[in-house]
């Protein structure tokens, strides 16, 4: 079977499938990560040349150079009209690897991501900094690009978007789009920011705020009149804060205080659980929106008083991701265990779902292992 037929038959079935990233790597067969979990296809064992193969089937000369040069490579490329995926190429014991993460066409709405509701009125300002944050895999991409489509759909706006790499097709509809890569398009993150400035951008989205540089022009970009979004590989609202903080030089922390409590306008921290009955996961959100107090407690260095302003701001659309944990266990949308590993305090919750238990007469002696919080 010529390769090119079982890269796409592959990627067929990670379509098919629900998939959400396909790995190929030697010694096993190929591997889709299906709701949060992984499994195997039912295929023969990949080998070294099979994995090569695999690779120069659909990677670009180009990144095949780079990754002779460095190891590792990422690029993007279109399935269809199905879906893109953005993939990840790099040595392991002197043998390649590969993992695939599908990138829908489909654009998700607001309502279907479970989003805050004034997320929509934060992303008519005209100003300010939006950050969207978790780790790996926890739909920050998804939350960006429906933010963004938004934005597309319902203002006249200029929007540049810098991708490494490009994710999420978006087309010119209300606005104008301009999508640029790092690596074909601009060199850096921090480039393509300094740049954007003269090219009379309304939103700018950095895929990524990885290093000092990139932080400092965003928070420039905000502060000059523009919406800018971005992303934190950080957990919780507060923790966000402080690395944004601790990324600078101590003598330049007071000054980035004032410009964080002056131009940050809200932190969406986000984690995703498999659903406990049938397909399918459902996104947790701690959310944080700037107001006068919490950009006093940011101004004064007394980021620690954060989450208690976030309790209090339920009004706001404010929420702790521990709370809406509990409210998607409370509607049995997700287990115990999942509540359990994804939360901040899990002894605080064990303690809850323990009580409830009790109370409903089905109270068990269930062992979760220690629960450190």
């Amino acid at each position: 079977m010529p390769t090119n037929i079982q890269i796409d038959r592959l990627l067929d079935a990670c379509v098919k499938m629900g998939g959400s990233d396909l790995h190929i790597v030697t010694g096993r067969p190929p591997v889709l990560r299906i709701h949060g979990r992984l499994r195997s296809l039912e295929t023969k064992v990949l080998e070294p040349d099979d994995t090569s193969a695999l690779m120069k089937s659909i990677t670009p000369d180009k990144n095949q150079q780079e990754l002779q040069e460095s190891g590792t490579t990422d690029f993007g490329f279109a399935f269809g009209e199905a879906c893109r995926f953005r993939t990840s190429v790099f040595r392991q014991r002197s043998q390649i690897s590969m993992v695939l993460r599908l990138i829908p066409n489909e654009l998700l709405t607001f309502e279907q991501l479970g989003l805050p509701k004034i997320c929509a009125a934060l992303c008519r300002r005209p100003r300010g900094l939006f950050l969207v944050t978790g780790p790996t895999g926890s739909g920050k991409s998804t939350t960006l690009a429906s933010m963004i489509d938004y934005i597309n759909v319902n203002l006249d706006v200029h929007i540049i978007t810098v991708e490494e790499p490009i994710e999420f097709f978006h087309y010119h509809k209300k606005s104008i789009v301009n999508q640029r890569e790092v690596g074909i398009d601009v060199t850096s993150f921090a480039e393509a920011l300094r740049r954007s400035l003269r090219q009379d951008p309304d939103v700018i989205l950095v895929g990524e705020l990885r290093d000092l540089e990139t932080i400092e022009s965003a928070i420039t970009a905000a502060e000059t009149g523009h919406l800018v979004f971005g992303t934190l590989h950080t957990t919780g609202c507060q923790g966000t804060i402080n690395r944004i903080i601790d990324a600078f030089p101590v003598n330049q922390q007071e000054q980035i205080r004032v410009q964080l409590s002056t131009n940050m306008i809200a932190v969406l921290s986000q984690t995703l659980c498999p659903l406990k009955k049938g397909k399918g996961r459902v996104a947790a959100f701690e959310f944080m929106v700037v107001t006068p107090a919490i950009a006093n407690l940011i101004r004064e260095n007394k980021v620690y008083r954060v989450e208690s302003s976030i309790q209090t701001g339920k009004k706001f659309g404010m929420q702790l991701l521990d709370d809406h944990l509990w409210e998607l266990y409370d509607a049995e949308k997700i287990t115990k265990e999942e509540m359990l590993d994804k939360a901040r305090i899990p002894a605080s919750l064990l303690e809850k779902a323990n009580k409830k238990e009790i109370a409903a007469g089905d109270g068990k002696d269930e062992d979760y292992g220690p629960v450190i919080g």
